[in-house]
């Protein structure tokens, strides 16, 4: 098995800067939620004030991230996101019921934006189904982090064209394979493939 350090002379994933002043982000509708799912009066307040307070939090975040120019940290944008998505799910539960509560997920989950890697639960079942080792391991998931680095990094260069942001994917996913099949054994690489393979690139709507 080749060694880490190799894995990165042959992870070269190149990133073009361009500054993007005008980036607008497009947030979670969720009024087009609370014409899905009866709320009662209370719920709607409770259901108000909870998302305008992430909402809040997700745009602060966003021009604290910003501020920093031509050097915005989207992956560190990305993983807030998340844990303010987190956070979010954890208050509604106390206002929304269980079936009310699984459409509310499904609806945030639908229409956020997430970050472009193999997400957590991914990685433990690649890990599992492919009986990968520690280093095996640590491998797939630097290829996963720079992948997401790299895809991030040209944002602003595929920037609201869906077409040009899946040739990106795709170019940084073939590496990000090729960094993989490079540090694996060709059986492990192999179920890698098998539990990766409906992985595919997904453009905004």
């Amino acid at each position: 098995m080749k060694s880490v350090k190799t894995l990165f002379l042959a992870l070269t994933l190149g990133a073009v800067f361009i500054a993007c002043s005008g980036d607008k982000k497009k947030g979670v509708d969720y009024n087009q939620f609370k014409t899905e799912v009866q709320l009662s009066p209370d719920q709607v307040k409770n259901f108000d004030e909870i998302t305008k307070k992430y909402q809040d939090l997700q745009e602060q975040n966003f021009q604290a991230a910003k501020a920093q120019g031509g050097n915005m940290d989207r992956v560190a944008l990305g993983i807030k996101n998340e844990e303010l998505r987190a956070q979010q799910s954890i208050e509604m539960a106390k206002v929304l019921d269980g079936p009310q509560m699984e459409k509310f997920n499904a609806f945030v989950d639908e229409n956020s934006r997430k970050r472009p890697r193999y997400d957590n639960a991914l990685l433990e079942k690649i890990k599992t189904e492919a009986q990968l080792s520690e280093e095996e391991f640590s491998v797939v998931n630097a290829a996963n982090d720079a992948f997401e680095k790299a895809f991030n990094d040209a944002h602003d260069v595929y920037h609201g064209n869906n077409d040009l942001a899946k040739e990106y994917w795709e170019k940084f996913d073939a590496q990000r394979k090729a960094a993989i099949k490079a540090a694996l054994t060709p059986e492990h690489y192999a179920k890698f493939e098998e539990t990766v393979k409906d992985i595919k690139f997904k453009g905004r709507k």
